[in-house]
């Protein structure tokens, strides 16, 4: 539901609010300092900072979600001439908080005081990207680049995206690029899950990270560079729904990923060896990617770690205790959602392919919940019914039969016409309500009388 969705993007936002302050070993002391600088950047006040936090460790993601229905903001809320004089502000000194932004255009005379609110200039700056988070992006300040080393596993992941060499795995056995994806821990240099794709898009990083949690659970934060491929709203939305801390490394700066970097540049002496074997398929590929990875990097010592164990020995040695998700959970934070109009056929076109959905619905916009991975069945939501399946619509040599129509939506016996018998009784209505019409034939020509 579109409300559900909008719910969930501001649940997003706070949780990446508050991120700094959810980080271990803060004292009261830098606790405060870390609180004061958001309600600087955010706009927002200290209670209510506290509100959310509090809601964030009783119940989570969900607990960050707006209550009730709220108002809608509407684009008269802020004026285009508003907005932009609002930019502008912000981009003058990225460093203004909503509250100073608003309070310089009531001065100037742009706005009425109390005219816009501090939350819905804040989301209408978030839609044309000029948020404060968005706007420290391009600053040389910062934490999202500090380089340090975990104490135990999960507390940390990296994960860089690697282009690989050529297979004959496109159409006619044209030579396509393929690409690998890792995720690295941090505290053991171990590999959570690597494997080669076929395309570059956020889908194969998604793939990659699910895997990666099933096989080893949740961790605390993750870190990435600034590719689309992971800097995205879905990826954001899955890490808050699992609570997990979404950090970037500082736009061209590639040694803030040192750790999968180098084992980047490990990967290239497999890639020297699979040359020799010359692999035609992609399966064939990972086979032998699997293969080395166990038994040239996994198990064998590595310099970066405290006495040089291997990063598996490391990373099974840790006394952590690894955190796994609800099957459910998991399946749902990596779930995407889009908008579609249902046809005059009663389906869906979704990824060049047709779903039917049902004539009930033509002509209105469901939202199709959808695996990236898997567009094989959809679920279909709409206002004021239950979310149900949609499967891909295969047309066969004989087209089948129209289904039959709902019975609210068949045609309605009638023995006469409405419209002309009402229309009947307007018309005698109006007859009646004339006055009658004046006679001149009684009116004698002439005469003083007559005058």
């Amino acid at each position: 539901m579109r409300n559900d969705k909008k719910a969930e993007e501001i649940a997003a936002q706070r949780v990446h609010m508050l991120a700094p302050l959810l980080a271990e070993g803060l004292d009261a002391g830098q606790a405060k300092v870390i609180k004061t600088r958001i309600c600087e950047q955010t706009g927002i006040s200290e209670r209510t900072l506290r509100r959310y936090l509090d809601l964030y460790r009783k119940e989570g993601f969900n607990g960050l979600k707006p209550k009730g229905r709220g108002k809608r903001c509407s684009e008269e809320a802020v004026p285009v001439n508003v907005l932009e004089q609002a930019i502008l502000l912000r981009r003058q000194v990225p460093s203004r908080s909503i509250s100073q932004i608003i309070q310089i255009m009531e001065w100037e005379g742009l706005v009425q005081p109390g005219q816009i609110k501090r939350s819905t200039l804040q989301e209408k700056l978030a839609q044309r990207g000029y948020s404060s988070r968005q706007m420290r992006m391009y600053t040389g300040t910062g934490v999202a680049a500090r380089r340090y080393q975990q104490k135990y596993r999960n507390q940390l992941w990296h994960s860089d995206i690697k282009y690989g060499p050529y297979l004959p795995i496109g159409k006619e056995g044209k030579k396509k690029q393929v690409y690998l994806v890792t995720f690295v821990d941090d505290a053991t240099r171990f590999i959570l899950h690597g494997e080669f794709y076929p395309v570059l898009d956020q889908i194969i990083v998604e793939d990659c990270f699910k895997k990666a949690i099933l096989k080893y659970g949740v961790p605390e934060k993750v870190y990435f560079d600034n590719g689309g491929q992971y800097r995205n709203k879905w990826m954001n939305r899955a890490c808050a729904k699992m609570g997990i801390r979404l950090l970037f490394a500082k736009p061209y700066s590639p040694e803030a990923t040192g750790k999968v970097e180098r084992f980047n540049r490990v990967v290239d002496s497999f890639l020297a060896e699979a040359r020799l074997e010359e692999p035609q398929t992609l399966d064939r590929l990972n086979q032998l990617f699997t293969v080395w990875l166990e038994e040239c990097y996994q198990h064998k010592p590595h310099s970066g770690i405290e006495g040089e164990l291997s990063p598996a020995v490391a990373y099974q040695s840790d006394r952590k205790t690894l955190k796994y998700l609800d099957p459910e959970i998991l399946a749902s934070a990596f779930m995407h959602c889009e908008e579609r109009k249902v046809d005059k056929s009663g389906c869906i076109s979704f990824e060049s392919r047709k779903y039917e959905v049902g004539l009930t619905f033509i002509g209105c916009k469901v939202d199709v919940i959808f695996d990236p991975a898997d567009i094989s069945e959809l679920t279909i939501e709409y206002e004021g019914h239950q979310p149900f399946k949609a499967k891909e619509l295969v047309i066969g040599e004989r087209s089948a039969p129209r289904p039959k129509l709902p019975e609210h939506l068949q045609k309605a016996p009638a023995d006469s016409s409405r419209l002309l018998n009402a229309a009947a009784r307007k018309n005698q209505e109006r007859k009646e309500s004339q006055p009658p019409a004046i006679s001149y034939r009684s009116v004698r020509k002439g005469g003083k009388d007559n005058v």
